[in-house]
């Protein structure tokens, strides 16, 4: 029996296969560049196209109004028609949620046939693994991976009736909603974040203290002389006993942009490693600063660790060394404007130690720091859960498609 692993219970039908062609009118847009303007008609490209929606803010270029019906001669877009990248990249895919666009190259749009598919359904058939798989496996070309329109119009399909595909594509479409919603509020969160951290460190915000009283003056000072800086180095990669150790070494691809907590340690060096290169210990409640390979990377450790040359580490004289770290991801537009070098970018230790900041007594610094922390804890919360619909979504497609 040809039938997926989850099925809607009122249907028993077996699935049938058919090529694409005979289940969809397509227009492929290939042909002549249009004229670029200023503004005008919105030309969706392939890079605006993504996984299952469109991004209309990853490329903004436009067409005149007046060549928007030669442009588009070959068929306008209709609401939930469905795009499909042929190119650079190769299989990204989302549905038309406007009429009023004009199509790029490199991209092609489906359309079903009335009575035999449904669009929603075919999105969500593209989206598949197994859909991907069978088009990355008819890719031709090197570093950039293509498909010709010939040869995907002729791809088979295994599809049940009608009435099942606009059953599978409601409901899957209810989740794609759980996790637009959720991906709206991390966003939210995130900007939020960034909102309060531009207004707590310039001043435009204060907290009081405990008894209502307001605080002092925040200090004005270099990051110098706030404590010690500490570079980083690599053991040798061809000792193997030096990286079968107890102690955490990083770099900077282990730091999580957007969180001064989240230290992926995968790696783990020994005490000669440690004593015979270049890399140092740096101490629990330090700061680790990404000088080079990542500048605007920011992490407090809780544990002693080891880092590679990528860093440049803030170990504190006192001061709530959460609050620095806040404090240091809020400079990274000065820390980019230090970078120099040409093959690799970064910054040297005394450019961090003559950045002027200006820093408020220990309570205010814990008030700000708990603040934030709280709001990190949102984000961390609601990114879980969009992770976790993203992989309950994969694992819906790879048991209800055939």
């Amino acid at each position: 029996m040809t039938a997926p692993k989850i099925r809607f219970k009122e249907f028993s039908e077996n699935w049938g296969s058919k090529k694409i062609i005979e289940l969809a009118d397509y227009v492929d847009y290939r042909g002549k560049t249009p004229k670029k303007v200023e503004s005008g008609v919105l030309l969706v490209t392939a890079k605006n196209i993504k996984q299952g929606y469109l991004d209309y803010s990853a490329s903004q270029e436009f067409i005149e109004e007046s060549a928007f019906d030669d442009v588009m001669r070959r068929g306008k877009v209709e609401l939930n028609d469905v795009l499909i990248t042929t190119e650079a990249p190769l299989g990204n895919v989302a549905s038309v949620d406007r009429t009023d666009i004009a199509l790029a190259q490199r991209v092609i749009k489906y359309r079903g046939k009335t009575g035999l598919l449904d669009n929603l359904f075919l999105k969500q058939k593209f989206l598949s693994e197994s859909f991907q798989e069978i088009l990355k496996s008819k890719a031709t070309g090197g570093t950039v991976q293509g498909i010709k329109g010939s040869v995907l119009h002729q791809i088979p399909l295994i599809v049940p009736s009608k009435e099942e595909q606009t059953k599978i594509a409601t409901f899957l479409s209810a989740v794609d909603e759980k996790i637009s919603q959720l991906s709206q509020k991390l966003h939210l969160l995130s900007q939020y974040k960034q909102g309060m951290m531009q207004k707590l460190f310039s001043q435009q915000i204060r907290f009081k203290a405990d008894d209502g009283s307001e605080f002092g003056e925040w200090e004005k000072t270099t990051l110098g002389l706030t404590g010690k800086f500490i570079g980083g180095g690599t053991p040798s990669k061809e000792v193997t006993e030096f990286w079968q150790g107890s102690i955490p070494w990083i770099s900077s691809s282990d730091l999580v942009d957007e969180s001064i907590f989240n230290i992926n340690i995968t790696r783990y060096i020994s005490t000669e490693a440690l004593n015979q290169s270049a890399t140092k210990l740096i101490p629990a409640n330090s700061i680790l600063i990404v000088s080079r390979v990542g500048v605007g990377k920011v992490a407090v450790t809780n544990r002693d660790i080891c880092t590679s040359q990528d860093f440049t580490s803030l170990v504190l004289n006192n001061g709530n060394p959460v609050f620095f770290g806040y404090l240091i991801k809020s400079l990274t537009g000065r820390l980019l404007e230090m970078n120099q070098g040409t093959s690799i970018k970064g910054f040297v230790k005394d450019d961090l130690s003559n950045l002027k900041v200006e820093i408020p007594n220990l309570a205010e610094q814990t008030k700000i720091a708990n603040f934030l922390s709280a709001i990190d804890q949102k984000i961390d919360v609601v990114s879980k859960q969009l992770d976790q619909a993203k992989l309950w979504k994969k694992g819906l497609l790879q048991q209800m498609f055939v």
